[in-house]
């Protein structure tokens, strides 16, 4: 795919140097310029931002109060398509859809199940990954309240890893429950706040904004059949080739074929999934076999084999590392 899809829309990286100029933090010179970058940013180069920015901030909650300093201006033309809908449901939807207009490194889903619905986020950050899965979530939590004008009220907050600093310091930012070690990101609420109006519903500015969103996503590579293969089966990693075809609208023959002329195949695609997947759910209190159920391994041991071939190592070792 190109490598343009790798990168961060200019808007939101600069919400990071805002919050650096605000606090003082001297970024090197390279990163400061990107303060007036037009141009999107290399997924590369946001890491090495971040590292910059947290190392010389030493703030362990620096990711979640940047989150909860965005503003909708600073997810580009994907934040103002958002909070443009009719309802929190119908918004959380595009976001699973067009979160790459805002940046690579992890994919949403919305989820239900009884009376609980929650949107989650899985990341492939690999620098500072803790922080900035707190700034996704931060972000999403007081957007949401945003755009629903006060009334949108969440069940819970949920990060796959250790908390970063005391409770009590979490708790004086965010007012939820919270929960770490989880084995997953997500901000949950009851199924009813789906049909929350949106404050700043506008169909007619929505429709342009989705063409804007369209072609974006359409210059960055999204709409290319690997990228919609690897987020369907984030959604549904337990399901094979065909029902993955299905549910894309198309035979596994044809998926096989198509794939191909991207120089890709299923089954690669779906391990570097699984892959990711499985490194992020080692991160939490998941036991080995649950998660090789979770990811539609026939036992614990195909899980640890196809584990122990994809990072040299075994799960065990790979979590007390």
């Amino acid at each position: 795919m190109p490598s343009d899809q790798h990168s961060v829309t200019p808007l939101y990286t600069q919400a990071l140097l805002q919050s650096a100029e605000r606090h003082g933090i001297a970024l090197p010179a390279h990163l400061r310029e990107l303060l007036h970058s037009r141009e999107r940013i290399p997924l590369a180069l946001q890491d090495e931002l971040w590292e910059s920015y947290c190392s010389l901030r030493q703030e362990p909650l620096a990711g979640l109060q940047l989150g909860l300093d965005i503003q909708v201006g600073h997810l580009d033309s994907a934040g103002m398509l958002l909070v443009t809908c009719d309802t929190l449901g119908e918004a959380l939807e595009q976001l699973v859809e067009y979160a790459p207009v805002i940046g690579a490194g992890g994919d949403f889903s919305l989820q239900q199940q009884g009376a609980l619905a929650w949107i989650e986020y899985q990341s492939q950050l690999p620098v500072r990954q803790a922080e900035r899965v707190e700034a996704v979530l931060a972000s999403q939590l007081n957007l949401t309240a945003w755009s629903t004008g006060g009334r949108f009220k969440p069940h819970s907050v949920s990060f796959a890893h250790a908390p970063l600093a005391e409770l009590a310091r979490y708790r004086e930012l965010v007012d939820c429950e919270l929960q770490f070690n989880a084995g997953h990101n997500r901000l949950s609420f009851s199924v009813d706040q789906l049909s929350l109006p949106l404050i700043q519903a506008n169909s007619a500015l929505r429709e342009h904004l989705r063409q804007l969103a369209d072609q974006t996503l359409a210059s960055l590579g999204q709409h290319s059949l690997s990228a919609e293969v690897q987020r369907a089966v984030r959604l549904q990693p337990r399901w094979g080739k065909e029902r993955i075809a299905e549910q894309l609208g198309i035979s596994g023959r044809h998926l096989n074929r198509k794939l191909a002329e991207e120089g890709l195949s299923f089954k690669a695609l779906r391990e570097t999934v699984l892959q990711e997947m499985a490194c992020q759910a080692l991160q939490g209190r998941q036991s080995v076999a649950q998660i090789a159920e979770q990811l539609g391994f026939s036992d614990e041991n195909a899980f640890v084999r196809a584990f122990r071939r994809w990072q040299g190592t075994t799960p065990a070792r790979y979590r007390q590392g």
